[in-house]
């Protein structure tokens, strides 16, 4: 399986302002109707800083840790507003004007897809995973999410014009979440989600809350989060990482994807068993031809600096490949290449689709599209997702 999972950033020239704890304050008003909104939702996406605006639309958010983040403000009916925000001791005070969408809640609500059982578990597969902290987490109002599946096309997408609540009581979090993309191509094994996060801690016993700091702790060492920042403070190697080139060419004895996906289903149909086992030799046959190099790739030669403070570049021509020598892949994936010398370390693989992509002090790539993870990154979906205001010890 192949994995993109990406925050809605927006495009938007980020806010910069440098320090410790910070407070943002503002006023959220109708930019269409003149008047304040009450009880809009204002949040850093991704993190566990949330409010909802006084009578008046004001609100504020205290004590938050510096960092680069996305401020979002919701309310219903309403187009979402996005700001990059980088926080600091300086008090940030925002207005911020939301627009009514340009469609009518009437005419959204026709336009909706009825809700499907057979689409909704699919979606809880490749949103939520099959992992076991997947089965400690529940979605307590899943008619908000919108799904619609293209049979032919063997896609399903979906989106939530409301927070989807889900409870994860592997990890102690309540998320709020709006899911503003949801992609998976059955063709291509692809997924790809996005949306914005809101992190609240839930409620539990002394032993309870010691238990989810011990899985916290235990999911952030060997993620992709725990890794950019190890780039940033140059000690990979003291927090068990190793840096490989993997250099892959097309296999020219496999057809493309989405010929053995058509064929699969044709012989299927006509039940010519033979032609589908021949296709589906053909299915499981490598993708591609690949090498690894097997010397570590230095720092300076994928860690970049930007003109933007807190922002970074790591960039490589061929794809990442990632060791991590302290956790163990429990998972068999024929698809993942490992060397045959190679103990069972965890590994991912980074294809960087622009041979770049961009990372802010969080250990947060800030364009998802840019970015695709396979192996034990790509494993990593909703249940194994951390606050970007996460540190080991919270």
């Amino acid at each position: 399986m192949r994995f993109v999972f990406y925050l809605m950033l927006g495009m938007l020239l980020p806010v910069y302002v440098f320090a410790q704890d910070g407070t943002i304050t503002g006023k959220v008003t109708s930019a269409d109707l003149q008047m304040p909104l009450a009880k809009a939702s204002v949040f850093l996406s991704n993190a566990t800083y949330g409010t909802s605006t006084e009578s008046d639309g004001s609100f504020a958010l205290r004590g938050l840790k510096p960092g680069q983040y996305e401020l979002v403000v919701s309310y219903v009916g309403y187009d979402s507003y996005h700001k990059t925000i980088l926080v600091g001791p300086a008090p940030i005070n925002l207005t911020i004007e939301l627009h009514l969408k340009s469609i009518g809640l009437t005419e959204v609500s026709v336009s909706a897809h009825k809700f499907s059982k057979e689409n909704y578990v699919m979606f809880l597969k490749y949103f939520l995973g099959t992992s076991a902290n997947a089965k400690q987490c529940k979605i307590l109002n899943p008619k908000v999410i919108d799904l619609n599946y293209r049979r032919n096309d063997k896609i399903l997408e979906g989106h939530s014009d409301d927070f989807i609540i889900i409870e994860n009581r592997a990890l102690g979090y309540r998320l709020k979440y709006l899911l503003e993309e949801f992609k998976f191509d059955g063709v291509e094994n692809l997924v790809s989600i996005g949306g914005q996060p809101l992190y609240e801690d839930l409620p539990g016993s002394k032993s309870q809350l010691a238990k989810w700091k011990a899985k916290r702790e235990d999911t952030y060492y060997g993620s992709a989060m725990h890794f950019y920042r190890s780039l940033i403070k140059n000690d990979l190697d003291a927090q068990g990482f190793v840096m490989y080139r993997l250099i892959r060419r097309p296999n020219p004895d496999r057809p493309p994807q989405a010929v053995i996906v058509n064929r699969l289903d044709h012989f299927e149909a006509i039940r010519n068993y033979d032609s589908l086992r021949r296709w589906q030799q053909l299915y499981n046959m490598k993708r591609f031809d690949e090498n690894l190099i097997e010397h570590p790739i230095p720092l300076n030669e994928i860690l970049h600096t930007t003109d933007s403070a807190g922002i970074y570049a790591v960039a490589l021509s061929t794809n990442l490949y990632v060791v991590y020598k302290r956790k163990h892949d429990t998972v068999i994936d024929t698809q993942l290449y490992r060397p045959l010398d190679m103990d069972d370390s965890m590994v991912s693989i980074v294809t960087l689709y622009k041979g770049y992509a961009f990372f802010d002090r969080n250990g947060i790539i800030l364009s998802g599209h840019d970015v695709l993870n396979e192996g034990a990154w790509a494993r990593d979906k909703m249940p194994e997702l951390l606050p970007v205001n996460y540190e080991p010890g919270d």
